[in-house]
């Protein structure tokens, strides 16, 4: 039994590390670059595709933290379509390097939650 479940373990941490990695390096990411936090909100526009053959119904977004706001402009993408999502960010009161995370809820057993990382410096003038 402690066998199985090291084994399932070691398997749930090698896929996790796997999509993380994906993730970080791959178009999930955006980085705004230096950024003056006076200048106030900043957005970008993410693509969400439904790579598989059934409907992806969205069940909502949620972020890190309260200084992102995030809208997705469909509640069902077809397969093989893609929906946007906005990600709005506020940096007032952040300096310095900040890595936030944007999390998408769906209905697929696959893939359950699609998360997207914004990142930015942010300088003080």
């Amino acid at each position: 039994m402690r066998k199985i479940l090291l084994i399932l373990l070691s398997s749930l941490f090698f896929y996790s590390t796997t999509m993380a990695q994906l993730e970080e390096n791959g178009s999930n990411t955006w980085d705004f670059g230096r950024i003056r936090a006076v200048d106030g909100i900043v957005k970008h526009t993410f693509l969400l595709e439904n790579d598989s053959n059934e409907n992806l119904n969205i069940n909502g977004t949620h972020a890190s933290c309260g200084c992102a706001v995030s809208e997705i402009d469909r509640e069902v993408v077809l397969p093989k379509e893609t929906a946007s999502l906005e990600v709005k960010f506020d940096p007032k009161g952040y300096f310095g390097q900040v890595t936030q995370f944007v999390y998408v809820n769906t209905d697929s057993k696959a893939r359950p939650v699609y998360k997207f990382i914004i990142k930015a410096d942010i300088v003080k003038d």
